[in-house]
């Protein structure tokens, strides 16, 4: 283990070493099924390296949060290692930080438990001073299931509490895509536009997000044989501020 750190430390590759250190140290762990790294040698004698742990199925809540508190211990003593957990469908990053830990085990626990849920991966996002920042990615088994997790993940609802900091978070689920990005606010006006169409027509596909490129905030298609242009109609009257960045097509094309 001596030989080993010191590797670590001196290696040329040292997110090569820093990997191979991960594995060596988690190798063996009750529970564990698999252990997949990356590893990134930015420079000679600089580097980085993710190690993820992935649960036998069936692990318990109670080991996770075990696994997790040891994670968190690692990952202080290896500031150049990212730590991750993957159990039932969700992955997720733990931080030395044991308040955030516990945050984000209790967001797996509420998501593993949600059956709207398919699977999710909740990253930690440092930038700069803005250490408290997630960026998470939800997948839901419809669109009705993505709009009610995505309103719990981000306002607070029944099911799921937010992270603390910021979070930018996205959830897709079949024909629906809706998201919001680290300075963005809840998306009240585009949720509204999509909802008003959704109440009069079927809607094919919608995504509701800001478009660094098109600017485009509302994307959404109506059936063939729904009359697209009063779908428009609703939906810019339920997002008055929005006005062009709201587009209303059909699947015809037009």
């Amino acid at each position: 283990m001596l030989g080993l750190t010191l590797l670590t430390g001196c290696a040329i590759d040292k997110g090569t070493a820093l990997a191979a250190d991960f594995e060596e140290s988690w190798a063996g762990t009750p529970d564990v099924a698999k252990i997949r790294t990356t590893k990134n040698n930015t420079l000679p004698f600089s580097g980085t390296s993710t190690g993820t742990l992935i649960l036998e199925d069936g692990t318990s809540a109670d080991r996770m949060s075990e696994l997790a508190g040891e994670m968190g211990q690692y990952v202080a003593r290896h500031g150049a290692v990212t730590g991750r957990i993957a159990a039932d469908g969700v992955t997720f990053t733990v931080v030395a930080d044991k308040g955030r830990t516990g945050e984000v085990l209790a967001l797996w626990r509420s998501l593993t438990a949600d059956d709207r849920v398919a699977d999710a991966d909740i990253d930690d996002a440092p930038w700069k001073e803005a250490t408290e920042r997630w960026q998470s990615e939800v997948t839901a088994v419809d669109a009705t299931g993505a709009m009610a997790v995505f309103k719990d993940m981000v306002a607070q609802g029944d099911r799921h509490r937010p992270l603390s900091g910021v979070m930018a978070l996205a959830v897709k689920g079949p024909g629906l895509l809706v998201e919001t990005g680290f300075s963005d606010d809840f998306p009240a006006e585009a949720i509204a536009a999509y909802e008003a169409v959704l109440a009069q027509y079927s809607v094919v596909g919608a995504t509701l997000r800001r478009d660094p490129v098109s600017g485009s905030a509302v994307g959404i298609v109506v059936t063939e044989s729904a009359d697209r242009d009063h779908a428009g109609e609703l939906a810019r009257r339920a997002a008055p501020n929005l006005g062009a960045a709201v587009e209303v097509t059909s699947d015809s094309g037009d």
